[in-house]
């Protein structure tokens, strides 16, 4: 009894291994994705420009694009449309109360901005744009910051990652792994961590916290004629 009762596992697992393939090929899960399919994905683009699409395009030709195809939302100029993010101005306002962030004054990379124009751009439209388009309205975007002082000057996969944006030095790989390990390698407290007994340290009405009626009564009053 005891010899058969050991034996079960093995002989169980056994007859699963030996399943298991004939089940999935038997239930067809799944394929080897295609070289196009692969391709269709694979279009991110890294700072150091891998994954740029051959193209081309200068500012002068994307400024037609532009105006075409994006400034309905980010304005002529990228100023922005209404609530629709600003991509070019705020030069030196990150310090300020009121910090502008845009291509020219907050971005990183210029990959970056290729990447996400030809991703997610124009918006209800993604990935319309051709690779000669994105680079265009790339060059544009870049003379619209003064990144670019020549409007002629053609972007293309063998340079765009050689073009620095102001802000990329103040962007670092993230290092809390090191800079924080002995903050997060601590111990942490699971028992009798708080004080025993709960103290009062102010109140409401003190702090001024609570709103005074009279006072949004008078706010909601109608004007006296």
């Amino acid at each position: 009894m005891s010899r058969s009762r050991n034996r079960l596992p093995a002989a169980l697992a056994a007859v699963l291994l030996a399943a298991t393939p004939v089940a999935a090929e038997r239930l067809n899960i799944g394929r080897t994705a295609t070289p196009d399919e692969i391709k269709g994905w694979d279009i991110d683009v890294r700072p150091d420009g891998k994954g740029l699409p051959v193209g081309k395009g200068t500012a002068a030709l994307g400024e037609t694009v532009f105006q075409e195809r994006c400034a309905s939302c980010h304005g002529e100029f990228g100023e922005g449309a209404g609530r629709w993010p600003e991509l070019a101005g705020g030069s030196g306002t990150l310090k300020s109360d009121s910090p502008v962030k845009t291509i020219g004054s907050y971005w990183p990379y210029v990959s970056t901005v290729f990447d996400f124009v030809h991703r997610a751009m124009p918006f209800g439209a993604a990935q319309t744009l051709t690779p000669d388009e994105t680079y265009a309205v790339t060059a544009y975007l870049l003379y619209l910051n003064d990144i670019l002082k020549d409007q002629d000057y053609e972007v293309n996969e063998k340079n765009l990652a050689s073009i620095r944006l102001p802000n990329e030095k103040n962007f670092f790989m993230d290092d809390r792994e090191t800079a924080e390990k002995e903050f997060w390698a601590a111990k942490p407290c699971m028992t009798n961590c708080l004080p025993k007994e709960a103290s009062i340290t102010s109140r409401a009405r003190i702090l001024d916290v609570t709103p005074d009626k009279a006072a949004e009564t008078a706010k909601k009053a109608p004007p006296v004629q």
